[in-house]
């Protein structure tokens, strides 16, 4: 885990909101920049980033030495994911603990090589994967997802003051769902609400990377296994999660190179 420079924690206070898309995209964002990427689905309990990556029912990691992952490779990004380690009907009834216990591993017991970014898909709210991560690993910095939605900026808050409590920077928020535009006759409507994003960004001292719109190509794009960055490379939504690549990566080089914390050396004797 040394060989990579950067950990990005993708976050939110509550689910719903678009966290697992806005992950799965900034990851393949950065990739198109050039950088090599990585890309953690830590939600244990609800793992999608298999089904958003397009992978194959079934695939699973191959080992290596009978203790390590290799992570599987899919549009060019490496990842893993509890969705490759069970079937889709597999439900995770788990205690913090064990689901803690299985984000170690998979962050631990992957090979993951060189990587720039490793970019970790957060379950939501403020809990034991949040504080295993924060132990486990020095994280570079924390992306905050929002919709406008009052009740949604509240839970997005609770995050961002968690992240500072183990001192993890917030390098920024992402709005989702911030208008809908009608295909018919264009006409826009804020449905969730409006300036949410940006008014939590304010209230922090962070930049807002980029306000979303609430558009049925997202959705569907990701649901077909091909998000919006690679099925629609030039259209305005993919240029939105490019700008907000551009942020993260600018928030990063202010922050210095960070690394991941190197793991103790435990030794035991008969002493």
């Amino acid at each position: 885990m040394n060989a990579i420079k950067h950990i990005i924690a993708v976050a939110s206070g509550k689910g719903g909101v678009g966290k697992s898309t806005t992950a799965v995209n900034l990851a393949l964002a950065l990739k198109a920049r050039g950088a090599a990427v990585g890309l953690l689905d830590a939600d244990v309990y609800g793992p999608s980033q298999q089904t958003m990556l397009g992978v194959a029912p079934g695939t699973r990691p191959e080992q290596q030495g009978g203790q390590y992952l290799l992570p599987v490779m899919a549009l060019g990004l490496k990842t893993m994911s509890m969705g490759y380690l069970v079937t889709e009907r597999t439900p995770m009834v788990w205690r913090g603990p064990m689901a803690g216990g299985a984000l170690t591993q998979m962050l631990e017991q992957t090979l993951w090589g060189e990587l720039d970014y490793l970019v970790i898909d957060m379950p939501p709210g403020t809990g034991d994967i949040q504080l295993t991560l924060s132990q486990k690993a020095r994280v570079a910095g924390a992306v905050i997802v929002t919709t406008p939605q009052d009740i949604a900026v509240q839970d997005a808050q609770k995050g961002i003051e968690m992240f500072r409590k183990v001192d993890i920077p917030i390098l920024g928020v992402i709005e989702n769902m911030a208008v809908h535009i009608c295909t018919q006759c264009g006409h826009q409507e804020h449905v969730f609400g409006e300036h949410g994003g940006e008014r939590i960004a304010r209230d922090y001292g962070v930049s807002l990377l980029a306000s979303l719109p609430l558009a049925l190509s997202i959705r569907e794009q990701t649901d077909s296994g091909r998000p919006t960055v690679i099925a629609e490379p030039d259209s305005a939504v993919t240029a939105l999660y490019l700008a907000a690549a551009d942020a993260v990566q600018a928030a990063l080089a202010g922050l210095g190179d960070d690394a991941v914390q190197p793991f103790p050396q435990i030794q035991i004797s008969d002493d």
